[in-house]
């Protein structure tokens, strides 16, 4: 019996799809290509081995093969062709052995008619999983544009540009969240990521977002916007079961851009520092002077947090990402360094930092991405 392997997906135990290298990409799009010849190519070729071979040596296996390949590869059309086909190419070579009239030529005509006819029905029921799984990414873009929306590319003095990438390449959105929003006080930014996965972080970014925007426009300080997201979230642990109620906790980092001057206030709670890049290429850490505790958590350590103020020019860029771009690893276990890997580049606008930045880390992880990642830009052009 022949066989034949289909296409498969890799698929790792954590979640994450492994990107393919230059050279098997070029291979798999030349596949692509000519995707709709396979099936051809294993009629015609079991045809002439079949007739080429000794009259009881069969390749049943492989017209039978072909309107499975067909059915996994391509439409529902090519299928039923490719059901035909074989059953002709059966039919022609059972005939040219005399054997049409046996009781195991039918026989063997037959399971592959049977076969055929299955291909079709497998085809159907393939494409009503691809409408149900295309129709759990739309609801899923939906959520992910109600909870995180698209922040306007400018608000006063800054031009802002976001990205959004998941771990999981059918999931739109997952416990890493971001804000963006013009106040009285100049624009504020929230950049946190949920500890934990599922509905439970979902939820958990929801009511952050939501007490985020609210506080942003009538607390006159970050630290009090900090305190009321401490309240919120920890009423929102306290719904949950088990050690997401004791353990769950959410880092984040506050920004304030003033429309007037040139410098950003901060409030960081245990979350990765933010990068500021200098228009000469220079790119500073910017670590809390005061560190906190992540939110959910202050009960732990000391009462209040301070805001720090740096300065922030016009053409500075200020970069808040979340854990999955330094936790992004390569072969050999590596983490990515943002500061040594923009250190001395120059770029003309959040856009193309972020863009670059993507770049940068999938050429370091091979594509490989094991954690969400969120990433905002802000630029100063007065």
């Amino acid at each position: 019996m022949l066989g034949l392997r289909g296409v498969r997906h890799q698929h790792t135990g954590s979640g994450y799809v492994r990107a393919p290298s230059a050279g098997r990409t070029a291979v798999m799009r030349w596949f692509l290509r000519h995707l709709p010849l396979v099936p051809v190519v294993m009629l015609v070729g079991g045809a002439l081995i079949d007739v080429n071979t000794p009259p009881h040596f069969s390749l049943e296996a492989v017209y039978t093969a072909a309107p499975m390949t067909a059915a996994a590869l391509l439409s529902l059309r090519a299928t039923i062709l490719a059901g035909i086909g074989a059953c002709l190419a059966d039919a022609l070579v059972l005939a040219h052995f005399g054997f049409l009239d046996e009781s195991g030529g039918r026989s063997e005509l037959a399971t592959v008619a049977t076969v055929s006819a299955l291909a079709v029905v497998v085809s159907r029921l393939m494409h009503y999983r691809d409408v149900r799984l295309q129709s759990a990414r739309e609801v899923a873009l939906a959520v992910q544009r109600a909870v995180l929306p698209h922040p306007p590319p400018r608000l006063g003095p800054v031009r802002i540009a976001v990205r959004y990438q998941s771990a999981v390449r059918e999931a739109q959105i997952g416990g890493d969240l971001y804000g963006v929003q013009a106040t009285p006080y100049g624009v504020r930014c929230l950049v946190g990521d949920v500890r934990g996965k599922g509905m439970q972080a979902v939820k958990a970014v929801d009511v952050a977002l939501g007490v985020f925007r609210e506080a942003a426009e009538d607390e006159p300080a970050l630290t009090g916007i900090a305190a009321r997201l401490e309240r919120a979230l920890v009423r929102e642990a306290a719904e949950r079961a088990g050690l997401e109620e004791t353990e769950g906790f959410v880092t984040a980092v506050l920004a304030q851009i003033p429309y007037a001057g040139d410098e950003v206030l901060l409030v960081n709670r245990g979350h990765p520092a933010p990068l500021l890049l200098r228009p000469d290429g220079e790119v500073r850490c910017a670590e809390p002077s005061d560190p906190a505790l992540p939110l959910c958590l202050a009960g732990l350590g000391p009462d209040g947090v301070a805001a720090d103020a740096l300065a922030f020019p016009a053409g500075t860029t200020l970069l808040l990402y979340t854990d999955g771009l330094t936790e992004a690893k390569d072969r050999t276990g590596a983490f990515y360094d943002p500061v040594a890997a923009l250190t001395g580049r120059r770029f003309r606008g959040p856009e193309e930092l972020l863009d670059a930045l993507l770049a940068d880390v999938t050429r370091h992880t091979g594509g490989s991405i094991t954690d969400d990642m969120a990433l905002l830009a802000l630029t100063r052009d007065r």
